[in-house]
């Protein structure tokens, strides 16, 4: 995986660098060991299927790194505030996938990684999630 980081340093407090450096150390290398040390035992991994524990999810993690090789991350926002911190990034495979977009935000503890909430939408469908609210149009909820 590559990762490009369009992001400026804005002075973001200690947290955004620690969740920077752990992904930049996971990206680059792809140990998924190094990615574990920053998480605490407790952590928890949210996203809208459901949650999983610290061994789930860095199960999950280490499973897409052999699909995900070559994976380009640019790191389009980081912000951090208090305990949280929020990363917008696009990510497209090297095989001209779809192009997705992922916000994550992470809940930091004394220095390590206590949750994570997880957002993953294709670039080429957000149009269509667009009118989603909208009852009278076909796709609607009502």
């Amino acid at each position: 995986m590559q990762a490009k980081d369009t992001t400026t340093d804005n002075g973001s407090t200690d947290n955004g660098s620690i969740v920077r450096q752990a992904l930049a150390a996971l990206i680059a290398t792809g140990d998924v060991d190094t990615l574990a040390s920053s998480l605490r035992d407790d952590f928890v991994h949210h996203r809208p299927d459901g949650t999983r524990t610290k061994a789930e999810w860095l199960a999950d993690v280490r499973a897409a790194l052999v699909p995900l090789a070559g994976m380009r991350v640019e790191i389009r926002h980081l912000l951090a505030d208090g305990d949280h911190v929020v990363m917008h990034s696009l990510r497209r495979l090297p095989d001209a996938a779809p192009e997705i977009a992922v916000v994550d935000i992470w809940r930091l503890d004394d220095g390590l990684i206590a949750e994570a909430w997880e957002i993953i939408e294709s670039v080429a469908e957000a149009t269509g999630h667009l009118t989603w609210w909208e009852p009278a149009r076909e796709g609607g909820l009502g």
